[in-house]
């Protein structure tokens, strides 16, 4: 998993509220379980003006000039501003996925669904909870500004504006912990690697049999 902690990059807006999953990555999209190849598909009944198919190539769809991710300014943006309940409906986790897959490393927003925002924290994705308030400062500031860049600090729990306003944000720390040093649920077990080998061995002494029965 990738590791997260401080990143800088342009701020794309989501600006509507109840964004859910099936609008993030749309279900006939949902025909791999590797973590690759979705962000082309990322929001596609917004971004595109035909209703995109498995399979289809995006190059040549006609796009919907009206949306954000469409625009110039908003290229290669690593972080979405978002409004609230972002990443209701169904569990798939194709949906974090698709985020990072396109390029976005954080989200903010004032809430998000649960299950969604622990598979970020499990897909090198951070997800920020601001209040709406503070949400509504950082939409302001980014249509009034083109290539308007965010700062954004996990070690320090701080997000920075390109004017010098400082927002905090709490985050468990045990995620925190997860996502910067890039671990998911299986490099969580392979930091207890020598302790498995060992308990391993342990076994193979005090109870032979359990190993001669899996050889069997």
């Amino acid at each position: 998993m990738k590791s997260f902690s401080k990143i800088t990059g342009i701020a794309a807006p989501m600006d509507r509220a109840n964004v859910d999953t099936d609008m993030i990555i749309p279900k006939q999209f949902l025909k791999s379980i590797k973590r690759t190849g979705f962000g082309k598909n990322l929001f596609d009944e917004l971004r595109y003006l035909d209703e995109g198919k498995p399979d289809q190539e995006c190059t040549g769809r006609p796009l919907n000039a009206e949306f954000p991710l469409n625009h110039a300014r908003y290229q290669n943006a690593s972080v979405l501003l978002a409004r609230k309940n972002f990443g209701c409906g169904s569990s798939r986790e194709h949906a974090p996925w698709a985020l990072d897959d396109y390029g976005f490393r954080c989200v903010i927003a004032p809430s998000f669904a649960d299950i969604f925002y622990n598979n970020c924290f499990k897909n090198g994705l951070l997800p920020l909870v601001l209040t709406d308030d503070e949400v509504e400062v950082l939409f302001q500031q980014m249509y009034a500004a083109p290539g308007y860049e965010l700062t954004v600090d996990l070690p320090s729990q701080q997000v920075v504006t390109p004017g010098g306003d400082v927002f905090h944000f709490e985050v468990d720390e045990f995620r925190k912990h997860c996502l910067i040093n890039g671990l998911d649920d299986i490099g969580l077990t392979l930091e207890q690697a020598d302790a498995i080998k060992a308990y391993e061995a342990e076994r193979r002494q005090s109870a032979p049999w359990l190993f001669d029965a899996v050889k069997n």
